[in-house]
């Protein structure tokens, strides 16, 4: 029972942030001349940031590698445990642009806001869905903004790495820009799957690993690459 009225509290604090930030991303918008629209998705990502602030239970740990020209590009991976790898991975001081589940972006004031932002939605039932994202996401590349991917697909239901797809390495080959491989740990009962209760006190820790350069890969090496980030992360 106090779990849920915590969560209750919670989530009302979590629409509050959501109310209050659509006005400024919109207006941030409005006069964000960027091709990459910079400004306006470092607007969006910064409510991540009250977002752990306003639950107690989260803990929450950065630590590893500093990147110095957050304009350089890069394609950046992570495993995925639950949502609450949303708000922790935006703590970070760059922008990336987000490949995200169609879905997502039907969520009123949330889904327009990522619209603003230029996040890429993703449709799973279009077999055609995920190279015209990855397109558009080495546009973003090639306007020096870094992109944000989940290899795995969807959260881990265990906390488990699951098995990596190609799609983030392909693209970081093709643009030849490196990978980024962000390990998150600690966050699959902050929220767990299929559940609106929040658990009990958790340490997140999120680690921004070394990147691994893509200079002089092709195609041919996309399997190497995929398994060496993965094996990264779960070392």
């Amino acid at each position: 029972m106090i779990r849920a009225l915590r969560s209750l509290w919670i989530w009302g604090a979590i629409a509050a942030i959501v109310l209050f930030g659509f006005p400024l991303v919109a207006l941030t918008r409005l006069f964000d001349r960027d091709p990459a629209r910079y400004r306006t998705g470092r607007m969006l990502r910064r409510l991540g940031v009250p977002m752990g602030w306003v639950n107690p239970a989260w803990r929450v740990h950065i630590s590893g590698e500093r990147i110095d020209d957050p304009r350089r590009p890069y394609v950046v991976v992570s495993n995925h445990q639950s949502q609450a790898d949303i708000p922790l991975i935006s703590h970070l001081p760059w922008e990336m642009k987000w490949i995200a589940k169609e879905d997502l972006f039907r969520v009123p004031f949330v889904g327009w806001m990522m619209r603003l932002a230029g996040d890429i939605p993703l449709d799973r039932n279009d077999r055609r869905a995920g190279a015209k994202a990855l397109l558009e996401a080495g546009r973003y590349l090639e306007r020096k903004c870094s992109v944000m991917i989940f290899p795995e697909g969807t959260r881990s239901p265990d906390g488990r790495v699951r098995r990596f797809t190609d799609g983030a390495f392909l693209l970081a080959v093709r643009a030849g820009v490196p990978v980024l491989p962000l390990a998150v740990e600690g966050s699959r009962d902050c929220l767990p799957k299929r559940s609106w209760i929040f658990g009990d006190t958790q340490d997140i820790h999120l680690m921004v690993l070394p990147p691994v350069e893509t200079a002089g890969l092709g195609p041919a090496d996309v399997g190497a690459l995929r398994d060496r980030v993965r094996r990264m992360i779960v070392e």
